[in-house]
């Protein structure tokens, strides 16, 4: 479903992404199948989760294929075990959409980063266009029904309630479409 947008603007986005990235200790969270394994930073320790083992099982046949440097783990980001201040920076790629309890997700995300780390998300979000918004709220239901992703998160918002430090937030498209960055206190 997402291939020719995979192809264009997604790929830029990606790319983007992960020049925000800092550090060399690396969090991907919801890994999914791999999509960002041609953009990760060749001298990072990158650890990789998702919560589906099936997505897991793709994502190690891809990072066998693309020879990708990643350690991948079956986790939840509203559990993760990870120690406390662990990481550099943590990414993700569309996935609070899906998170269950983003809030409690995010906060998983600023415990696991050290002090001063980076926190980078893209996103889709709810449109701050009123009209747009209201489609937005009406169509979720089915969105989620057919593809499991919620279209009219507020996760600027949630990354303020988890208590990291928004950072700079870019517009990539329509106002739905956002490059999220964020610190640690």
């Amino acid at each position: 479903m997402e291939s020719v947008a995979e192809r264009f603007p997604f790929r830029k986005w990606r790319k983007m992404l992960w020049s925000r990235v800092e550090g060399t200790r690396i969090l991907e969270v919801g890994v999914g199948t791999g999509k960002n394994f041609p953009y990760y930073p060749r001298d990072a320790e990158i650890t990789a989760i998702d919560f589906s083992e099936r997505m897991l099982a793709r994502a190690h046949e891809k990072a066998t294929k693309q020879s990708a440097r990643v350690h991948l783990q079956q986790m939840d980001v509203q559990h993760l075990v990870f120690e406390d201040n662990t990481f550099d920076t943590i990414a993700a790629t569309f996935v609070f959409c899906s998170v269950p309890n983003p809030v409690g997700g995010l906060m998983e995300v600023a415990r696991v980063c050290r002090p001063g780390g980076k926190v980078v998300l893209l996103e889709h979000v709810l449109s701050a266009n009123h009209a747009l918004a209201w489609v937005m709220n009406i169509a979720n239901p089915l969105v989620v029904r057919i593809g499991g992703a919620n279209m009219n998160r507020a996760t600027v918002d949630n990354v303020v309630k988890s208590g990291l430090v928004l950072e700079q937030v870019t517009d990539l498209g329509a106002g739905i479409f956002k490059l999220i960055e964020a610190r640690k206190r």
